[in-house]
């Protein structure tokens, strides 16, 4: 199976830069979007091959995530199940027959960091406690913006940004946590080099400069690390100041 993830930063916005053509090219079994930014009545996106689920915000133009997929689930369902996180549409889950498929658009911390101990105290746990409950039933595989370049490599200046939100050190414990408990980190299981970035500033030329993060990602059970066949991440596709990212998996 092919599976794509991408933050469009507003999927009306990326269907007007060449969206369709990435979608149509890559012909992906599931394709998750993150950032939204609309729910299925605003857009007019016709998939005759994907079945679409939506989970958008209750804020208009905020937030929501979104999943194609070509083989129809046994079950989908919106949110982790906790109210206090569950009304800006950042996850969506797929039950399948041998895994659960997870998206997630993971919080920002904001700039003056505002949102981090809700981030750190709330979110990170609850959504590890999340992934950890299915895994109990079957292997997971989640992906989407986690908001969090977790090693120095994963970002072009690391000294500078080590209080900017994205690479605090409670942000990457939050990840850390993930990867203790047994979730692989797709892309570096196959690849240890630098300059592998995801998301790129709008400012300053960062994207032609490649001054960038590696904050969008595909994660695993443990379990599924020998089913793996690729990761890569999609440094070409524009549409979106986050670029697509993929694995593709034996399942």
């Amino acid at each position: 199976m092919k599976m794509v993830s991408w933050n469009v930063n507003g999927i009306r916005a990326c269907l007007n830069k060449g969206f369709m053509d990435f979608f149509e090219k890559i012909d992906a079994d599931i394709f998750c979007i993150q950032e939204t930014k609309a729910n299925s009545s605003q857009v007019d996106i016709s998939t005759p091959q994907h079945t679409q689920f939506w989970n958008s915000a209750d804020k208009k133009g905020y937030s929501g995530t979104l999943v194609f997929s070509k083989e129809k689930p046994i079950n989908s369902i919106n949110g982790l199940g906790i109210e206090k996180h569950d009304t800006e549409g950042r996850v969506i889950t797929l039950e399948f027959n041998e895994f659960y498929l997870v998206t997630v658009y993971t919080p920002n911390s904001k700039r003056d960091l505002s949102r981090l101990d809700y981030r750190e105290n709330e979110w990170d746990v609850d959504f590890l406690s999340y992934v950890q409950e299915l895994e109990k039933i079957k292997p997971v595989i989640f992906s989407g913006d986690l908001n969090v370049a977790h090693k120095e490599i994963d970002l072009r200046n690391p000294k500078s940004n080590e209080r900017n939100a994205g690479f605090t050190k409670e942000e990457r414990k939050g990840f850390d946590n993930l990867s203790s408990r047994g979730f692989i980190d797709t892309f570096r299981h196959f690849n240890q080099e630098p300059d592998n970035y995801s998301w790129w500033s709008y400012m300053g030329g960062a994207r032609n400069r490649n001054v960038g993060w590696r904050i969008d990602y595909f994660c695993v059970s443990n379990i599924l690390k020998n089913n793996l066949q690729a990761a890569n991440i999609h440094q070409n596709i524009l549409g979106s100041d986050h670029c697509p990212v993929s694995i593709d998996i034996k399942i």
